[in-house]
């Protein structure tokens, strides 16, 4: 079982960056896939960002290419997603999750097995 926290979020304004951490506990997240979700107020959940267990392949959405960045820390057991340049259309409720373990790089969000409870990112205008 994998338990996840996200933490980072808050209230910034466009053009601001941000860092999300997802930390984990049970399992190391080094042989996870692990991937970013967005859900913003009365729209469904998109993928953000993810990669490949191995870390070595990556994929984003198309709003954050260039802008976000997704990336591990094994001795912290911590994903990130740096986020810069922020839009007010990034505002959401974002959350971490992990696929199987040695899993490829995920995009559809029923394929993810484990899920963080969310960290909120406002962007003013």
């Amino acid at each position: 079982q994998v338990q996840l926290v996200e933490s980072g979020g808050g209230l910034v304004q466009a053009g601001d960056s941000l860092r999300l951490s997802c930390t984990a506990s049970g399992r190391t997240l080094r042989t996870y896939p692990m991937g970013w979700f967005r859900q913003a107020p009365g729209k469904e959940r998109e993928f953000v960002a993810g990669f490949h267990w191995s870390g070595t392949i990556t994929d984003y959405a198309d709003s954050v290419k260039g802008r976000f960045t997704i990336s591990r820390d094994n001795a912290k057991n911590t994903v990130y997603l740096q986020m810069n340049s922020l839009k007010p259309e990034d505002t959401a409720v974002y959350y971490c999750a992990a696929g199987n373990s040695f899993g490829p790089l995920l995009k559809n969000e029923y394929e993810y097995a484990y899920w963080g409870q969310g960290t909120q990112v406002t962007v003013s205008s």
